[in-house]
């Protein structure tokens, strides 16, 4: 697709949201069942709800612009996921309480992208006179900001004391 407009360029955001979400989807799933700390594993399992939540609202955001919510492959987060893979999932970690700690570094660095992604598609939708696409995209960037914040009291009140013990 050309981009000629604000609006293209929204669409295209919106399509590279959503296949960004769809990717760390997965990711926080396998993060979810290797995460040792029943308060990391319930924040995850939240992570994974607002995740799919997020998706739901941008492909409903898309398809009212007549686009297809797979419109667009979102390489930055393919390198998010495969970084969170190698450094949380499938690397050889012998401490359970570090790789809590590695499992929150990789999490937090997928939703501050996304937070990213949707702080910008909210200024669009702004700019665009867009108010329900504002509101939509603005709960979606504070409901991810607040689990980004949960996870840092996790991993400053319980999980990165741990890991120093290790």
């Amino acid at each position: 697709m050309t981009i000629r407009t604000l609006t293209d360029l929204y669409v295209d955001q919106l399509q590279d949201l959503y296949s960004a979400n769809k990717q760390s989807l997965d990711v926080t799933k396998a993060m979810q069942r290797e995460a040792t700390s029943p308060e990391l594993k319930d924040a995850l399992t939240e992570g994974v709800k607002g995740i799919s939540q997020g998706m739901e609202q941008v492909k409903q955001l898309i398809e009212q612009r007549d686009a297809n919510p797979n419109g667009e492959f979102c390489r930055g987060m393919e390198g998010l996921t495969r970084e969170a893979r190698a450094h949380a999932i499938d690397a050889e970690i012998a401490d359970k309480d570090v790789r809590d700690a590695s499992i929150i570094a990789q999490y937090q660095r997928m939703a501050h992208y996304a937070m990213a992604g949707y702080g910008t598609a909210a200024a669009f939708a702004e700019r665009l006179g867009r108010e329900r696409d504002t509101h939509v995209l603005r709960t979606c960037l504070e409901q991810t900001r607040s689990g980004d914040h949960r996870l840092t009291g996790i991993a400053v009140g319980q999980i990165n004391k741990e890991a120093v013990a290790a």
